[in-house]
């Protein structure tokens, strides 16, 4: 009988030590060996089209000297994007497809031979329909390295229709840079306040055969509530083996109240070609005005000077007005403009040359 309760007992110990470990087994931390499943892929993507008309309507002219919208009375479409988002622990990677001509015009060196719209495709055109593809490490939570190809830091506007409160391109936008390819490095100072610096290929190339390389730099601070932020931004370097390209560009973004702020930038860029000295700059400042979730209004006044012509007949004046109604996902932009330059850089309806045109546009985009 003895015995038979010493079998119970033991037993009944042996049943509660291995209900005990099954439980500490439970709750026992993940060990180093242990495979955690990877974070799911944030996919997202937009859509943006416009029909452009020109009022003066001359023949063999668009009388349209900035990016993305070089059409006469014609339905357009912009570009469809495609975007992928990815991080693990430290680590992530950004992938933008586009296609379409903004995005064949953003990327004109991979897409177009010798960079100039309209001519034959180059051998690598596919590079053209990336838009953005990068990947970043954070060194600490104040330090983060990234490589690949991202749009530019200079400048107020972006490549993304829906991005922009107007949706015509500024002249300063339109003359570079679009973007880089190449190392940088974000580094947290204190509060508010970061700086960048990187190395890049020659503006504007995702390849090159060139073993010249541009700086790139910016310093980007705000107040303690963020309602008014400030970039300073650079660039320079040799573009090419005759080139030096030396550019300043500063960004401000402030909050005047809930329904009304201000964006303002200012370039500058130098170029040294073969010995001769060449400049352009500008200046543009933008007015918002939100009264509500569903309507906005954005006035662009922007000032072009290339007295050297480097890029363009002359200086340009524009002033741009578009309003957008947010109806969901789906955002209307109609949008009027006027440009005016001091070299008659623009055609009339009879093919003279004339110092000022007028535009209007209907545009939309959608994010997904």
């Amino acid at each position: 009988m003895i015995n038979k309760i010493k079998l119970i007992v033991l037993g009944t110990i042996l049943y509660l030590s291995s209900s005990a470990q099954d439980s500490i087994k439970a709750v026992a931390p993940i060990s180093k060996d242990t495979v955690v499943p990877s974070p799911s892929t944030t996919f997202s993507g937009s859509l943006d089209l416009y029909y452009r008309y020109n009022f003066a309507n001359p023949s063999g002219s668009i009388n349209n000297y900035t990016s993305f919208t070089n059409s006469q009375n014609s339905f357009e479409l912009g570009m469809a994007t495609i975007r992928a988002d990815h991080s693990w622990a430290k680590a992530g990677v950004t992938v933008e497809l586009g296609f379409g001509r903004r995005a064949q015009e953003f990327s004109y060196n991979e897409a177009y031979q010798g960079g100039v719209i309209g001519a034959a495709p180059t051998p690598y055109f596919s590079l053209a329909n990336v838009v953005q593809a990068f990947v970043y490490y954070n060194i600490t939570d104040k330090i983060k390295l990234t490589a690949g190809k991202w749009g530019t830091h200079i400048g107020y506007e972006v490549v993304d229709a829906n991005l922009n409160r107007n949706y015509s391109m500024s002249y300063m936008f339109s003359y570079g840079p679009f973007y880089n390819m190449g190392l940088k490095a974000d580094i947290a100072i204190a509060g508010k306040t970061a700086i960048m610096v990187g190395i890049s290929n020659p503006t504007d190339n995702s390849t090159t055969t060139s073993s010249e390389k541009i700086f790139i730099a910016q310093f980007s601070t705000a107040t303690p509530n963020s309602a008014w932020k400030f970039f300073l931004n650079y660039q320079g370097g040799k573009s090419n083996e005759t080139t030096t390209l030396n550019q300043y560009d500063l960004v401000i973004n402030g909050t005047i109240s809930p329904k009304f702020g201000i964006g303002f930038n200012a370039t500058d860029q130098t170029r040294k070609i073969s010995g001769a000295k060449v400049n352009w700059w500008g200046a543009a400042l933008y007015l918002n005005y939100d009264p509500n979730s569903l309507f906005g209004l954005t006035l662009r006044s922007e000032y072009f000077d290339d007295q050297d012509n480097v890029v363009t007949p002359g200086s340009f004046m524009e002033y741009t007005l578009t309003c957008a109604f947010h109806l969901g996902k789906l955002t209307f932009m109609p949008e009027i403009r006027f440009d005016n330059s001091n070299s008659s850089g623009f055609f009339t309806k009879d093919n003279e040359p004339t110092k000022n045109t007028f535009s209007g546009i209907l545009a939309a985009s959608y994010i997904f």
